[in-house]
């Protein structure tokens, strides 16, 4: 079973690292994903998209954590990697791989690639009228698909609620507030096991968790082809604003009533197949972090890019 395991995964990498190869090779307006009447919810970096579409990204991430036992502090920093596939045009499936990096103090480094992620999601409601997105996703960390060192043996089940809502319809049409716009989700995380026995014996609980994110945007896009133009030139009037509240409660175990998170402060610019994105991680707790981290998004829209091939529903 772990010689099947290892086979499957290791195709899986391959064609991912293929698929990045070929688009890269591609050079680089209408969008058709996350788009709700005249708004553009861009791919944000900790939280997740409402919308459903055919994407690939790449999304690096370094912060320092505090040791939990008051140990030595840890530098930890990821490379994710994700493809999303449209099955049906308002259903489809996502991959996510990240290779993890732990440098502890004083103590050496860990590294290795983590348990395969898996969602599936249905985009269930799209108002142009009101922007608006509605989707509902279950994903699956899958245990025992990553390096034992930097991974967990069990997997994480976690049925979600997703939402986009621009303010477009919200205010007077030369309103500066249209351009706002707010996604976030609602889900929780069961793992498959209630604990973990290390090799020493040492048992740890694994909690249930309920994540509530969301995200503040203001797209200087929706302003400049919506509202009034202002006299934007390039690159500003192709950014969105983005800050980011991802945050998560422990529900039960040793951590219950715990609550872990950051603000992210921060922007992307929107080409005609590409997003690229930059922002700070805050912690707002010692728990959440020992210092400012950063994301940094590269984002490829392939169904733009082969709006007649890959980049299109397999069942249309």
């Amino acid at each position: 079973m772990n010689i099947t395991k290892s086979a499957i995964f290791r195709v899986c990498r391959a064609c991912c690292f293929a698929l990045s190869v070929v688009v890269a090779m591609i050079p680089s307006t209408t969008f058709a994903h996350g788009v709700a009447g005249q708004r553009f919810f861009p791919t944000t970096f900790a939280v997740d998209d409402p919308f459903i579409s055919d994407e690939f990204s790449l999304l690096y991430n370094s912060i320092k954590m505090n040791d939990e036992a008051g140990g030595p502090r840890i530098q930890t920093s990821s490379l994710d990697v994700a493809y999303s596939k449209r099955i049906m045009p308002n259903f489809g499936i996502e991959f996510d791989e990240s290779y993890l990096h732990f440098h502890t103090e004083g103590d050496g480094t860990v590294n290795g690639f983590g348990n395969l992620g898996v969602n599936v999601k249905y985009q269930f409601y799209t108002s142009a009228e009101h922007e608006t997105i509605l989707s509902f996703g279950v994903s699956d960390e899958i245990g025992n698909t990553g390096n034992h060192s930097v991974s967990d043996p069990f997997s994480t089940i976690s049925p979600a609620f997703y939402f986009g809502k621009g303010f477009g319809d919200m205010f007077d049409s030369s309103s500066l507030l249209r351009p706002l716009a707010v996604t976030g989700v609602l889900g929780v995380n069961f793992p498959t096991s209630k604990t973990t026995t290390d090799d020493a014996g040492v048992v740890t609980q694994n909690p249930t968790t309920l994540t509530w994110a969301f995200t503040l945007q203001y797209s200087l896009m929706y302003l400049q082809s919506v509202v009034k133009d202002v006299g934007l030139g390039q690159p500003f009037n192709r950014m969105v604003a983005v800050v980011e509240f991802p945050m998560e409660t422990c529900l039960n175990a040793d951590c219950k009533h715990q609550t872990t998170g950051t603000v992210n402060p921060g922007i992307t610019w929107i080409g005609k197949y590409t997003e690229l994105g930059i922002a700070a991680e805050i912690p707002m707790n010692p728990r959440s972090g020992a210092g400012t981290g950063v994301f940094v998004l590269f984002h490829l829209f392939i169904d733009d890019l082969f709006p007649t091939s890959i980049g299109r529903p397999i069942f249309p």
